[in-house]
């Protein structure tokens, strides 16, 4: 009998040390860093919400109380506020609400918004890839809307005048090829320029778990590809601008006044979905995860989604050989032309493939050899896509997708020692 008390007795005094430990960890204050990820262990990290730069509005507002802005923002840039609100004749609660940046700074903290410059696809995010978009006003705000895909992509010193400051919040993916750090990279340029801040709030990288991808070369520069960077360069914007202004990269080695508000429970490495398209040809998760790997076809004669409801998840052509998968490309929501409209494509679909670590080269090969030499696989804009000539040589000579990643890699270990630079995140 006393044995069994003794080990009760035990069991006891064990469970409740293990209670008081468990008890003191969640009164342990976290410890704040505005430059480097929270110091929270992993197993904490993984269930605490990502928040955006957007939604730490104490960390930016104050310096932009009173003060004429613009924003640079698209469809994406959203804040996320707790608001009271009445549930009944007598109760209150907390209701988290979710407004558009411009209409949520333009009506409270006595923040001056005075115009929104746009991105490639457009304020509301509607227009095609590559569509020119007109300057317009806002229905809701009456604002200015100045498209910076439009007349100019840079924006010009009269649409500046009269600014304290930018703000750009726009989400990206991480992809050289998408636009928008060209955009930033011109806005920062046109401030420096007229010596005008910019506060750049960041989003997270769904692609910035891996770095990988033909390098850029500066023979190949274009709005598709401004900086010798790899095609998946695993940064946020943020981060990716602090290196286009210690890199020198401006023209005539201009530095912008630049402030970056970090994101809040975020690494590199952290699971990242996006409830809103941040351009119209990328509807989900898997369409994302797999754009850089498909993103080559926009210079080629292959159809990647466009003109169906599973862009970038999927690839095929008329002439490729008869198989069991097959689609239309029709004309719809972000895609006025699709490759092949209206004709039966035989493809493969890829909307099961697991989540991808580097950029998967065997579906480019796939199409390539399944295409007749009269069809002329390689368009215009492959090179530029690609950010040099190499890639399509060695596809033309035979290369192997394991033989092509690994004339990468010298590329990608020298821009790794400069990205180290500027990261802010683990």
């Amino acid at each position: 009998m006393i044995l069994i008390r003794f080990k009760n007795t035990s069991f006891f005094s064990v469970l409740m040390m293990l209670l008081l430990l468990i008890s003191c960890a969640n009164k342990q204050p976290v410890k704040s860093s505005e430059n480097k990820n929270d110091s929270i262990p992993k197993e904490i990290k993984t269930v605490l919400p990502i928040i955006v730069a957007a939604d730490r509005v104490s960390l930016y507002a104050p310096s932009l109380k009173n003060k004429k802005i613009a924003i640079v923002a698209n469809q994406t840039s959203v804040i996320n506020v707790l608001e009271r609100r009445s549930r009944g004749a007598s109760t209150m609660g907390s209701e988290m609400m979710q407004y558009h940046l411009v209409d949520y700074l333009n009506a409270n903290y006595n923040i001056k918004v005075q115009k929104v410059f746009s991105p490639e696809h457009g304020f509301r995010g509607k227009a095609d890839a590559g569509e020119k978009v007109p300057d317009g006003k806002d229905a809701k705000t009456g604002l200015p809307i100045v498209s910076l895909h439009g007349k100019n992509k840079k924006p010009t010193q009269e649409q500046l005048e009269g600014l304290d400051a930018v703000v750009f919040d726009i989400q990206d993916v991480g992809v050289r090829f998408y636009t928008y750090i060209s955009t930033l990279h011109y806005v920062m340029e046109a401030c420096a320029e007229a010596n005008i801040p910019v506060i750049v709030l960041d989003r997270p990288n769904p692609n910035a778990h891996y770095v990988d991808g033909p390098m850029l070369e500066i023979a190949h520069k274009s709005f598709l590809g401004m900086h010798t960077v790899p095609l998946v360069y695993g940064m946020t914007i943020g981060e990716y601008a602090q290196m286009i202004n210690g890199e020198n990269w401006l023209e005539n080695n201009l530095k912008c006044d630049l402030k970056v508000i970090p994101l809040k429970n975020y690494t590199h490495n952290s699971e990242v979905s996006l409830a809103i398209r941040p351009s119209p040809n990328l509807p989900n998760d898997t369409s994302i995860n797999l754009y850089p790997s498909l993103g080559f076809f926009e210079g080629t004669t292959i159809n990647a989604g466009r003109g169906t409801e599973f862009q970038f998840q999927r690839y095929g052509a008329p002439f490729f050989p008869s198989i069991d998968f097959t689609y239309t490309p029709e004309p719809n929501f972000g895609s006025k032309y699709p490759k092949h409209k209206g004709k039966i494509c035989n493809g493969v679909d890829l909307r099961s493939e697991k989540k991808l670590n580097s950029v998967n080269l065997k579906w480019l090969i796939d199409a390539y050899q399944k295409t007749p030499k009269e069809e002329k696989f390689f368009g215009k804009t492959f090179t530029i896509h690609a950010g040099n000539e190499k890639l399509q040589q060695q596809i033309e000579q035979g290369l192997t997708a394991d033989e092509i990643h690994n004339s990468w890699q010298e590329g990608i270990q020298e821009f790794k020692k400069i990205r180290e630079k500027y990261l802010i995140y683990d």
